[in-house]
C-alpha cells in the first residue's frame, strides 16, 4: 500500500509539473527549440561533504555558463525516484563556431562531384547482403574544409540548429566541460567533469540517444538513428547484412566508427581461412581409416602385443599399446598433410588480411574526412589529469608556451613501481601455470588407477584415457585461474597507468594497451606454449626419468603424438574466453538495466525522460573499446599462432565474430548510454601488435608442425628407413618406440606389480636397445629426425616470410583511385577557397584600400596558378 501511495504521489507531481502536456521523451530544452547537448545528473545528500560540492557545482555551472553554453535544471521533485538532479546543457551557436575552428573540425563547403566506383558485377548476387540506400548512405557525400569562423558564407549552412551533428555538438560540449574550472583547492587550480565525477559532486554525464531504440521519436524534427541503426544492424536476425558504417560514424564518432570497420572487416577475411580449415579437417576425415599409425595401434596383433612402460612410477601398471586406439584414430583429424598447408596457408593469410586492411582503412580515411587528420587535434591535447597534477612547469620549445610538466625524478620512481607490479603479475601467471603442470603431473597416477578399477567406467575407457581426462581436467582449471587473474590485473593496470600520470590520451591508451596485452598474452597462451613446445620434450627415459621439483615426473605424449591435447586446450580455451565474453558483453548489462529499471520501465513515456532512461544505462566508459579490441586480438593470436593444431579455430572464430558485431551493436545500442564522439583515423598501436603477432605466428606454426605434431617423423621413416615398398609406413609405430629392459628399472620407479611378468616394456623414443653396446643412448635415426625438424623450420619459415613480403611489397597501402580522389578533391577545395578570398577582395576592391588589395589580389591569383601546376 505504501509502494502504491508512493507512485500516485510520483503520477501526480509529474502531472502537475507537465501542464504544458509536452512528452518528457524529448531531446529538447522545455521551450522544444534549443536541442540538448549533454547531461549532468547529482544527488543532493546531506553529508559532511554537501556544501563543498555545492560550491563546486555553483562555480562549475558558473564558469560554463560564461564559457557561452546554457542550463537549464530539472529539480529532484521531477526526478523518477525524487532524489536525483537533472542539468541540461545546450550548446548555442556561437560556442559551436568558436570550438569548431578550435577543434579544426571539417564542414561541407560543396556536394562531391567525383564519379562513385565502378558497379560491381557481383551486386545482383551480393544484393541480398545489402542495407537500403538511405541507410547505408544517409546524406550526400561533399567536399569539406576546417571551418573557419570568418569564413562562414563559404560552406553550405542550410540551417544553424542541424549544420553540426549531434555527435559533433556533444565532442565540442565535452571538450568544455573537461577544461572548464571549479575553483582552487589546497593552493591547486581544479578543473575538469572527470574529477567531478570522481568526487562523487556529479553522478553522471552524459550525451543523449536521440530516440527509443524500439520506435521512432514522435518530434518530427529528430532523426532517428538509434531507432533506424537498431532495426537494421543491432538485430541478430540481421547477422547476415552488412554493417551501415556512415550511420555509425554519424551516430558514435569516427572512433567507434573504425572499430566495427575493423571488425566487419576482419569478420569477412576470417570466411575464406574457416572455409580452408574446415576443407583440411574433413581432408583428415575422410583420410582417417587409411592412416597406417592407428591402424597399427589399433591392430590385436601390433598395437596388442606391444607392452608399454608405466606413465608414472610405481603406482601405474604396463598398459598395451592398443587401448589408445580411439585417441590415436582422433589425432589424425589435426595431425596430417593439411596440417602444413593449413599452417603455410595461414602465414599468407594473415599478410593479405593486414594489408587489405590498411587499404580499406585508407579508403574510410578519405570518405570520413580524415586524411588531413592529425592526432594533436585530439590524442595529443594534454590530459587533464596531467596538467592537474604536474604542477612545475617548463616553456614548450614549439609553441613557446608554459606547460606543465612531470620531473624525470618522478618518472623514473614512477616507471619503476609499474615495472615491477608488472613484472610481479606475469611472474604469478607463471606460477599459477606451474601449479596447473603439478595438477597435471599429481592426479595422473589418481586418474589412472580409478579408470581401471571403475567398471562404470569400463564402456568409456577407451575414449577417455588418462591422458585425455587429465588434459580435459587441467584445461578447465587453467581457465578459471585465467579469468579470476583477468579480472584483478585489470584494476591494476589501470591504477598503475593512473600513477604514471601520461601527458597525452594517446599515451595513456598505448601504455595501457601494451601493460593489458602482455598479461593477456601470458596469461593466455602460456598453458598452450606449454603443450606445444615443452609436454613431452623433457621426460628422460625408463630407469633416468627427469622430474620437476625431484618430486613429480614429467608427462609424456600420447604414443600418436602431443597435438591432440594441445586442441583440447585451445579449444577449451578460446571456446570458454568467448561464450563467458559474450555473457559479460550481454547478458550483464542486461540484466543491471532491468534491475535498475524495474520501477520505472512501466511508467508512460510522457512521464519518463528521455534524460532519466538514458541515466539508467550502463556506462559505456572511456576504456569500453579497448576492452572490444584486446578481446579480438587475443582471438586472432588463437587463430594464427597455434593454428596448425586446430585448423577449425577460423571457423569458430568466424561463428563467434558474427555474434559479435550483433551482441556489441546491441549493447551499444541499447543497453549503453550514448558515448561522447571521438575521432580517430586508425585501429592505433593494435595494428603493430596484430603485425607481430603474424610475424610470430609463421615460427609458432613451423615450430608445432616440425616438434608437436608427428609429421617429420613421418617422412623421415617414409623416406630414410622404410623397408616395406608396397606399403611404406607399415611398421612406423614399431620403429618409433624403443625397448626398455624391466630388471632394469631402478626401485624408485619400478611398478608394484607385474602379474604377467612382462621382460620388457616400450617407450616413445629413438634409443638403442638394453643388448646393444651404446645402451639407451640416442640411435642415429633420432639425429637425422632433429636435423629433419630443424631444416624445416628453417625452410618454412624463409618461405612464408618470401611470400609473405612479397605480397606485402605488391599490395600498396593505399589504393590507386583512393590517391587520384585525395589529390582531386584537395585541388578542388584549394580553388573554392581561393575563389573565395578573391571574391572577397574584389569586394574590398570597391570599398577603398586600392594599393594594399591589389597586392593580396596579385599574391592570391599566383597561389591559385601554383595550385593548378600542382
Amino acid at each position: 500500500q505504501q509502494s502504491g501511495r508512493k507512485y500516485n504521489l510520483f503520477l501526480k507531481r509529474r502531472l502537475r509539473i507537465d501542464k504544458r502536456h509536452q512528452s518528457k521523451d524529448s531531446i529538447f530544452f522545455r521551450d522544444g527549440v534549443r536541442r540538448i547537448d549533454f547531461v549532468l545528473s547529482y544527488v543532493d545528500d546531506l553529508n559532511k561533504e554537501w556544501e563543498k560540492k555545492l560550491e563546486r557545482r555553483k562555480e562549475f555551472e558558473s564558469n560554463l555558463q560564461k564559457a557561452g553554453l546554457e542550463l537549464e535544471t530539472e529539480d529532484k521533485k521531477e526526478s523518477e525516484d525524487g532524489k536525483i538532479f537533472f542539468v541540461k546543457i545546450h550548446a548555442p551557436w556561437e560556442v559551436l563556431i568558436t570550438y569548431a575552428e578550435v577543434l579544426n573540425i571539417k564542414v561541407p563547403i560543396k556536394e562531391n562531384d567525383i564519379p562513385s566506383m565502378v558497379e560491381n558485377p557481383l551486386d545482383c548476387v551480393l544484393f541480398p547482403l545489402r542495407l537500403p540506400k538511405k541507410v547505408m548512405h544517409p546524406e550526400p557525400d561533399y567536399f569539406t574544409a576546417p571551418f573557419s569562423k570568418d569564413k562562414q558564407e563559404l560552406y553550405l549552412i542550410n540551417d544553424e540548429s542541424t549544420f553540426f551533428s549531434p555527435s559533433m555538438r556533444n565532442r565540442i560540449v565535452n571538450y568544455i566541460l573537461t577544461r572548464c574550472p571549479y575553483g582552487t583547492e589546497e593552493g591547486k587550480k581544479k578543473f575538469g567533469i572527470k574529477r567531478l565525477l570522481n568526487n562523487g559532486t556529479y553522478t553522471a554525464a552524459y550525451p543523449l540517444h536521440d530516440c527509443q531504440y524500439w520506435k521512432k521519436a514522435s518530434d518530427p524534427n529528430c532523426d532517428s538513428e538509434r531507432y533506424t541503426l537498431y532495426m537494421e544492424w543491432a538485430r541478430f536476425l540481421r547477422f547476415y547484412k552488412e554493417q551501415p558504417l556512415v550511420l555509425i560514424r554519424k551516430y558514435y564518432g569516427e572512433k567507434i566508427g573504425i572499430y566495427f570497420a575493423w571488425l566487419g572487416f576482419y569478420t569477412e577475411m576470417l570466411f575464406l581461412a574457416a572455409v580452408v580449415g574446415l576443407i583440411c579437417f574433413l581432408y583428415g576425415l575422410f583420410t582417417m581409416d587409411e592412416n597406417m599409425s592407428s591402424k597399427e595401434i589399433c591392430d590385436p596383433a601390433i598395437g596388442g602385443e606391444i607392452i608399454m612402460c608405466p606413465l608414472c612410477d610405481q603406482d601405474c601398471e604396463y598398459w598395451r599399446l592398443n587401448t589408445t586406439c580411439e585417441s590415436s584414430q582422433y589425432s589424425h583429424l589435426f595431425d596430417n598433410v593439411a596440417t602444413l598447408f593449413f599452417a603455410i596457408f595461414m602465414g599468407i593469410w594473415v599478410t593479405l588480411f593486414l594489408e587489405f586492411w590498411k587499404r580499406r582503412q585508407a579508403r574510410l580515411k578519405y570518405e570520413w574526412d580524415l586524411v588531413d587528420f592529425e592526432e594533436e587535434q585530439q590524442q595529443l591535447q594534454l590530459r587533464p589529469e596531467y596538467e592537474a597534477k604536474c604542477t612545475q612547469k617548463r616553456r614548450n620549445p614549439i609553441t613557446q608556451e608554459m606547460e606543465p610538466y612531470l620531473p624525470i625524478t618522478s618518472q623514473a620512481v614512477r616507471f619503476c613501481i609499474s615495472g615491477a607490479t608488472v613484472l610481479f603479475w606475469v611472474s604469478l601467471i607463471i606460477a599459477s601455470m606451474i601449479a596447473v603442470i603439478v595438477y597435471r603431473l599429481a592426479v595422473y597416477a589418481a586418474f589412472a588407477s580409478l579408470m581401471e578399477n571403475t567398471q562404470t567406467l569400463q564402456p568409456i575407457s577407451g575414449l577417455l584415457t588418462p591422458q585425455l581426462a587429465t588434459s580435459v581436467t587441467a584445461s578447465c582449471l587453467n581457465f578459471v585461474i585465467i579469468m579470476i587473474l583477468n579480472f584483478f590485473y585489470e584494476k591494476i593496470a589501470i591504477w598503475i597507468t593512473d600513477m604514471e600520470i601520461p601527458r597525452t590520451h594517446m599515451e595513456y591508451e598505448n601504455r595501457l594497451t601494451m601493460k593489458m596485452f602482455l598479461f593477456q598474452f601470458v596469461n593466455y597462451y602460456s598453458s598452450c606454449f606449454y603443450v606445444a613446445f615443452f609436454k613431452g620434450k623433457f621426460v628422460g627415459y625408463p630407469g633416468a626419468y627427469t622430474y620437476m621439483f625431484n618430486r613429480w615426473r614429467n608427462e609424456e605424449c600420447d604414443p600418436a603424438g602431443c597435438l591432440i591435447e594441445l586442441t583440447t586446450q585451445l579449444t577449451i580455451v578460446m571456446a570458454g574466453k568467448q561464450i563467458w565474453g559474450n555473457i559479460q558483453e550481454a547478458i550483464v548489462p542486461w540484466i543491471c538495466n532491468w534491475w535498475g529499471r524495474r520501477k520505472a520501465r512501466n511508467n508512460p513515456e510522457n512521464l519518463y525522460s528521455r534524460w532519466e532512461q538514458d541515466h539508467d544505462l550502463q556506462t559505456f566508459g572511456a576504456l569500453g573499446l579497448f576492452y572490444e579490441y584486446l578481446e579480438m586480438v587475443i582471438q586472432f593470436g588463437f587463430i594464427t599462432l597455434f593454428v596448425a593444431s586446430f585448423p577449425l579455430a577460423p571457423l569458430l572464430a568466424l561463428m563467434n565474430n558474427i555474434l559479435e558485431i550483433r551482441v556489441d551493436s546491441w549493447k551499444l545500442t541499447t543497453q549503453y548510454r550514448r558515448p561522447v564522439a571521438a575521432k580517430a583515423h586508425s585501429i592505433g598501436v593494435w595494428q603493430e601488435i596484430l603485425n607481430g603477432m603474424a610475424i610470430l605466428s609463421v615460427v609458432t606454426n613451423a615450430f608445432i608442425v616440425a616438434f608437436t605434431s608427428d609429421m617429420i617423423p613421418r617422412l623421415v621413416y617414409y623416406y630414410a628407413y622404410s623397408e616395406n615398398e608396397d606399403s611404406p609406413m607399415s611398421g612406423y609405430i614399431n620403429n618409433s618406440l624403443s625397448v626398455f629392459q624391466i630388471s632394469d628399472f631402478p626401485e624408485r620407479n619400478e611398478p608394484k606389480e607385474n602379474p604377467e611378468n612382462f621382460v620388457i616394456c616400450r617407450y616413445r623414443d629413438y634409443r638403442y636397445p638394453p643388448d646393444h653396446e651404446r645402451k639407451y643412448l640416442h640411435t642415429m635415426q633420432f639425429w637425422h629426425i632433429l636435423a629433419a625438424k630443424l631444416a624445416f623450420i628453417i625452410i618454412m619459415e624463409h618461405v612464408v616470410f618470401i611470400v609473405k613480403f612479397f605480397v606485402a611489397w605488391m599490395i600498396p597501402d593505399v589504393p590507386a583511385d583512393v590517391k587520384a580522389k585525395i589529390k582531386r578533391e584537395k585541388y578542388l577545395t584549394q580553388k573554392i577557397l581561393h575563389e573565395y578570398e578573391l571574391e572577397k577582395l574584389k569586394e574590398r576592391l570597391c570599398q577603398g584600400d586600392i594599393l594594399a588589395t591589389e597586392k593580396e589580389f596579385i599574391a592570391t591569383e599566383g597561389r591559385m596558378e601554383l595550385s593548378r601546376a600542382m
